[in-house]
């Protein structure tokens, strides 16, 4: 443990002291998880100084990132791993003749930008709430050449999904449980003919995966696809760390399962 604490800030081994002056273990759970994001920063720091910005591998291969991300994981997204259960669907969405999509918790857009860059003819709406974000989204638009297709904003509501009614468009949404209110076709009936991968958030919203199901299987025909520990080969640098750096270069960081439901219109 002492290795570690090497590397953390005096606030980070402040923070787990208090942890663990109270154990518990709850308590102990969070000093962990607290050292390791701290751990993961410092080799973030040494994979870009060996490997630099660029997108190593998959769906996004070659996509010039940022130096940090507005939230999440970094470096399964330089390497290309991550969330690599959604590829094949991705592929399909790549295939179809979308003329809009909409990205609701789009962070610093990963996936507004590596999506505009492989759908040209696609006009891509990049919203969330955290208005940090937006000045990374539009950065990494900027330096991937697909910034006049972008358009970023904030909040998105249920109303604001008919105005997409008229046009072919893809939904992509992960927004901590807010799902369960967003996403609801009552509110919001030009959802019934719209593509939609979500991101589900039980802890946040319990039982959100039969309501979406039960709000969606007449309109849509439905996949569960669920996040899955995942081999690939690492880069010399990678091969080099511990097993427990190597964990921590690949983890994304989840608090508890978070499956996505894939729902392709049936129009």
């Amino acid at each position: 443990m002492v290795v570690y604490m090497v590397f953390v800030s005096d606030s980070f081994v402040d923070q787990a002291r208090v942890l663990l002056d109270n154990p518990s273990i709850e308590n102990i759970q969070d000093a962990l998880r607290l050292l390791s994001l701290e751990r993961a920063k410092f080799l973030q720091a040494q994979f870009v100084a060996k490997y630099g910005l660029k997108v190593q591998a998959g769906l996004f291969a070659g996509m010039e990132y940022l130096p940090n991300c507005a939230e999440g994981c970094y470096i399964p997204k330089l390497l290309g791993c991550y969330e690599t259960e959604l590829e094949p669907y991705f592929r399909q969405a790549i295939a179809k003749p979308y003329q809009c999509m909409i990205n609701i918790g789009c962070s610093e857009g990963f996936y507004a930008v590596g999506l505009a860059k492989l759908m040209p003819q696609v006009q891509v709406y990049a919203h969330d709430t955290n208005e940090a974000a937006w000045a990374d989204c539009k950065q990494l638009a900027s330096q991937n050449g697909v910034i006049d297709r972008i358009h970023v904003g904030g909040t998105f509501t249920p109303a604001d999904f008919q105005e997409f009614a008229d046009r072919q468009t893809l939904v992509l949404c992960d927004i901590e449980g807010s799902e369960e209110s967003l996403l609801d076709p009552s509110l919001a009936p030009a959802l019934s003919k719209m593509d939609i991968i979500v991101e589900l958030h039980d802890g946040f919203a319990p039982n959100i995966q039969e309501t979406l199901i039960q709000r969606f299987e007449k309109s849509h025909e439905i996949s569960i696809v669920s996040h899955a520990l995942r081999g690939i080969t690492l880069p010399p640098l990678l091969q080099d760390w511990g097993s427990l750096d190597q964990l921590l270069a690949l983890c994304e960081w989840r608090a508890f399962p978070t499956p996505w439901l894939v729902m392709w219109a049936k129009q």
